[in-house]
């Protein structure tokens, strides 16, 4: 009976997830250049197995964990049922956006592969698909959370140039005066970036180091944003279906917990 106990508080977990994840990428429908996540589940012993086995640079399958035992420290499973699923991961969405003409001169939408590359006060490089860039007060071109955008000579600087704006070459001019090209990136596997913000991601292990596109690849929208890829729709209808899946959960484990009452209460009552 503990056995149903568990697998409804674990698929409520699981739900409770589900939703966070959903809200996030409602939150950020209108943020330019977002990413929406999806979440990935799977039954315990789908992920105790990836844990267990993982595929080593040869193609051979090996133990990376100690493999589960069942006794361990005199303790027995009851049966081989599966006792829960659960939050394998999300993983990012690579679908593109739909691109919103601004006529801001510093604005830029990526078309096609690539990020942008940005940089934080200490140093960090983070990527980016909002192109939505603005003047610094030292004159440089930066985020609208205040990263540094960076060229193929560093940080972007324009100093006190009038006119400033970027070419769909990714090109960025001052003055008439062409003074650098935005460092467009990408991935082996852009899917497996880590959201490190609102509208920036972070390099993993599993998306692979970043490879700089060259030039003559780089394909902008100037004046544009690319907006959020998130469908309101189908975000609304998968937050429907976590909550009544939560609320499903939720009655089952209130009844096991009314039957261990019962069983309680009959197995204490002395005849």
């Amino acid at each position: 009976m503990h056995r149903g106990l568990y697998a409804a508080a674990s698929a409520m977990i699981v739900q409770e997830t589900m939703h966070d994840v959903t809200a996030n990428n409602l939150a950020n429908v209108s943020s330019s250049g977002f990413r929406k996540r999806i979440p990935v589940n799977k039954s315990f012993p789908d992920v105790l197995m990836d844990r267990v086995e993982k595929p080593s640079e040869d193609g051979a399958v090996k133990l990376v964990a100690t493999p589960f035992r069942l006794g361990f420290k005199g303790k027995f499973l009851i049966g081989d049922l599966s006792l829960a699923n659960v939050m394998s991961e999300t993983y990012m969405s690579t679908e593109e956006g739909a691109i919103q003409v601004t006529d801001a001169p510093l604005d830029a939408a990526i078309l096609g592969e690539g990020y942008f590359t940005v940089q934080d006060g200490a140093g960090n490089l983070f990527y980016t698909r909002s192109g939505h860039f603005q003047r610094s007060a030292e004159g440089q071109l930066v985020t609208h959370d205040g990263m540094v955008v960076l060229g193929e000579g560093g940080p972007v600087e324009f100093g006190d140039a009038a006119k400033v704006s970027i070419s769909g070459e990714g090109r960025v001019v001052a003055d008439g005066e062409v003074i650098d090209v935005l460092q467009v990136v990408t991935f082996p596997n852009p899917t497996y970036l880590r959201q490190a913000g609102r509208t920036t991601l972070a390099a993993t292990e599993n998306s692979g180091n970043p490879a700089p596109l060259e030039a003559e690849g780089i394909r902008l929208e100037a004046g544009a944003l690319e907006m959020s890829n998130v469908n309101v729709v189908e975000e609304m209808v998968r937050m429907v279906e976590a909550q009544r899946a939560y609320e499903a959960s939720s009655k089952t484990l209130m009844t096991h917990d009314e039957l261990t009452g019962k069983l309680i209460t009959s197995f204490g009552r002395t005849s």
